[in-house]
Order: C-alpha cells, then sequence, then structure tokens
C-alpha cells in the first residue's frame, strides 16, 4: 500500500508495540503543540488571535508551565487576560444590575427559578462565564488529530492487510480509545468489516485485561514477605500500565519512547 502523511504516524504508532497505539498519537499531538505554543508561533498573529479567544484549560496550562519557558507563556497570558477581562467587565455590568435588582426583593422574598428578569441574568451570565472557562484551544486542535487519526486507522485497516496482521498481533487500545475506534467503525465501515473489527478487537481486549489482571495481582503479592525472592516478571509498572488501560495514558513512561 502507498503511504502518505496520514498514514505514517499511524503505522509508526502501531510499531512501537505499545498498550495503546492512539494514546501514543494523542500525546505526541499533545507534546508538539505544546511546544508549538511556547516556540515561535507564539508571536504569529493568527495563533495569537485563536489563543487569545479561547485561552487553555487547567491540564495544558500546567502542562505549558512545567515546560520551562515562563516568558512565552506569559505572552500568550498577557493578550489573552486583556481579551478575557473584555469579556467579564460586561458580565459584572449585568450581574450588578441583577445584583440592584435581587436585593429589593428583601429577605423574606424567594427566587422563583424562573429564567426571567435578574434571575434569568444571573443564569445568563453563569453560562457567559462557563463559556469562557471551558474552552481550550488546544483540547480543540487534538480533537481535530484525533479525528483523523481514527479514520486513517479505519482506512488502514480496510486497505492494508499488512497493518491488520499487525495490529491483531499486538496488545489491543486502553478502554476509552477502544470505545472511540468502534464509534467511528459504527460509522465508516460496512457491517461485514465492522463485524470482523470487533472479533479482534474483543479478542485483543479480553488477553489484555488477562495479562493486567495477573500482573496487577502479582505486583501486590510482591509486597508479602513470602514471595520476597520472587521475580517481578513483568509486574514492576503493572500499577501505571493498568491506570492506562482503564482511561488511557496518563502515568508512567511516555508512550512514544523517544519523548
Amino acid at each position: 500500500m502507498r503511504y502518505h502523511i496520514d498514514t505514517i504516524p499511524v503505522w509508526d504508532a502501531l510499531k512501537l508495540d505499545g498498550e495503546c497505539l492512539l494514546c501514543a498519537l494523542e500525546r505526541k499531538t499533545e507534546l508538539g503543540e505544546a511546544e508549538r505554543y511556547l516556540g515561535a508561533s507564539v508571536m504569529e498573529p493568527d495563533t495569537r488571535v485563536q489563543v487569545n479567544d479561547k485561552g487553555f484549560c487547567r491540564r495544558h496550562h500546567a502542562m505549558l508551565f512545567g515546560m520551562s519557558n515562563r516568558l512565552g507563556h506569559a505572552l500568550m497570558l498577557e493578550s489573552h487576560l486583556i481579551e478575557t477581562r473584555a469579556k467579564a467587565e460586561k458580565i459584572w455590568k449585568k450581574l450588578d444590575s441583577a445584583a440592584g435588582s435581587l436585593k429589593g426583593i428583601g429577605l423574606g422574598g424567594r427566587l422563583s427559578g424562573k429564567a426571567k428578569g435578574p434571575e434569568g441574568t444571573v443564569q445568563e451570565c453563569i453560562r457567559e462565564l462557563d463559556t469562557i472557562t471551558d474552552s481550550c484551544l488546544m483540547c480543540e486542535t487534538i480533537e481535530e488529530n484525533m479525528q483523523r487519526y481514527l479514520h486513517t486507522f479505519l482506512h488502514l485497516y480496510q486497505n492494508d492487510s499488512d497493518f491488520r496482521s499487525r495490529f491483531g498481533q499486538g496488545k489491543g487500545l486502553c478502554l476509552p480509545h477502544t470505545a472511540r475506534l468502534l464509534e467511528a467503525a459504527r460509522e465508516e465501515l460496512a457491517p461485514k468489516e465492522l463485524g470482523e473489527l470487533i472479533s479482534v478487537i474483543t479478542r485483543l481486549q479480553k488477553e489484555n485485561m488477562d495479562r493486567m489482571q495477573e500482573d496487577i495481582s502479582w505486583f501486590i503479592k510482591k509486597f508479602d514477605y513470602r514471595y520476597d525472592k520472587e521475580s517481578w516478571g513483568n509486574s514492576k509498572d503493572a500499577v501505571e500500565r493498568t491506570v492506562n488501560q482503564l482511561r488511557g495514558w496518563c502515568v508512567g513512561k511516555e508512550p512514544n519512547p523517544e519523548d
């Protein structure tokens, strides 16, 4: 099969023979985006406009903060703060107006819960504050990339027998990415192809969870003095691998060895 810019990363992730090739792709994308936002792109007008409007979530702010580029982080924060203050100022004005009306209700009054008058204004302001604080440019970019990788995975699985065979001999995927792949496959594959993929995935996941169960149980036994002289086997990182299997990569060694 002819390889191109979209298929190469998916093939590379599969060749890592890790616990979840989609976790590897997601993490590689995330690190690349963080480096990009803290690099030269911090001064690009188009990037700054997007950062100013959407900002980053708590997790990605923590990630950026930990990458030892305080100046790059501060440059983005400065202009994002200016734009956020302008949005928030409109909200504060509406809330101040509503507060005056609410104070006039008196101590014995009760809010009706209806979305009108000062109560409706407060509800509207809450929604606007949620909008300001819920957006994350990095999350959106990563999601766009993952949608493309899911599509590419299914394209390779359908058209590349080597890819299909190698995936079937691997370790499967984490549970969250299993759900995402099945959802994408349900929309893109014909019923027969979907059924075949489901059979492969369920076999891999059963084998993978059996292996995880054995490793985590042996890890626990190793803290019993009776097993002190026994080999750890493959259980030393059982906690990390189990967490990552259940929730997607978040602890332990990077899913891309070179990172």
